[in-house]
């Protein structure tokens, strides 16, 4: 297991509340972060307690790609958003090794390494797990990719897709500064570790690329437009900075959200795309939208196909949290695992 972060943590945290249930796991060899790699031989608890006091190096630790010896038949847990892991991705299913991921760069950054990954299993039949990547595990890329597997042609898919800017629009009203907001999503975990991929679009970004390449839809990341919630200052600030600059969003965000309300409209982020193109941004849509239902961090994405040409597939539930991402996790190990 790679990642003993907020996602990492409460991956084990449910990992123990299972196996207190007498439920049969796998056996948990080892764990690591950026700073160490532990034998999980005396316990979870124990290895990630030593991992998260390790002390920082000035260069991360790259040990664990090799560590301990990943052999065929292994599964290999990413609970990072490290690029320099997803970039092993594809070598370790070439190995034999089934990768199961909340990372959301293996399929939802760059092509050449989306096409690696399809490729690499395709050679060794190892699994890749990336239910975590896109709705927290909601029933979503599989339904996709099950539809495409029966022969539907997918012809458009559009939602609200960031569990983190779910919760925002659902919460603003313009009585706080949006900035308050920002920051109470940070605390919960409902963002990713710099907000700013959240705000940025980019999270959001991805996960449609992760969806359209499942779709059969080989884009590219900058065949999709982003408008991006960060004013220019806040996009270029190192990352100690971005919370003293949370509030250059205020006013913007009050002005767009002032002019939605005079036309009866909410605030909503969505990505999507279809044959023409890709996009994403934030939308103002009329009140009894149906990506206006939902609350909370509520996903909410409309497929539609061949299948579902006037009605689309609607899928909806819980998009964020480090609870349902660990769920999520935990699950495609077990499929994996009892395969």
């Amino acid at each position: 297991m790679l990642g003993t972060g907020t996602v990492g943590a409460a991956f084990i945290e449910r990992y123990q509340q299972l196996q207190a249930r007498g439920l049969a796991l796998p056996r948990v060899a080892w764990l690591a972060n950026s700073r160490s790699v532990e034998s999980a031989g005396d316990g979870l608890a124990e290895a990630l307690r030593r991992a998260d006091a390790a002390p920082r190096r000035e260069r991360a630790l790259q040990g664990w790609a090799e560590a301990e010896a990943l052999q065929a038949g292994d599964i290999l847990v990413d609970a990072t958003a490290s690029e320099l892991v997803a970039d092993w991705h594809p070598e370790w299913l070439a190995r034999g090794v089934s990768v199961v991921t909340a990372n959301k760069l293996g399929h939802g950054s760059l092509l050449a390494r989306s096409q690696a990954i399809v490729d690499a299993q395709g050679q060794t039949g190892a699994r890749y797990g990336d239910s975590a990547t896109v709705g927290a595990g909601l029933p979503l890329l599989g339904s996709l990719r099950a539809l495409v597997a029966g022969g539907d042609r997918i012809h458009a898919v559009e939602g609200v897709l960031s569990g983190s800017l779910a919760w925002l629009f659902d919460r603003y009203d313009g009585a706080r500064p949006f900035s308050h907001l920002v920051r109470e999503a940070v605390a919960a975990g409902y963002t990713e570790p710099d907000p700013r991929i959240d705000l940025s679009g980019e999270d959001v970004r991805r996960k449609l690329l992760i969806l359209a390449r499942a779709a059969g839809l080989p884009l590219e990341a900058s065949q999709v437009r982003v408008d991006s919630l960060l004013p220019a200052m806040l996009a270029a600030a190192p990352l100690p900075a971005v919370d003293g600059l949370l509030e250059t969003l205020d006013a913007p965000l009050a002005a767009r959200f002032g002019e939605a309300a005079r036309a009866g409209r909410r605030l909503r982020f969505v990505g999507g795309f279809d044959r023409q193109g890709a996009s994403v941004g934030m939308r103002a849509l009329p009140a009894d939208h149906p990506l206006c239902a939902g609350s909370g961090t509520d996903n909410r994405v409309a497929v539609s196909s061949d299948r579902y040409p006037v009605q689309p597939l609607v899928i909806q539930g819980p998009g964020a949290g480090a609870g349902v991402t660990a769920a999520a996790l935990l699950d495609d190990v077990l499929r994996i695992s009892a395969a």
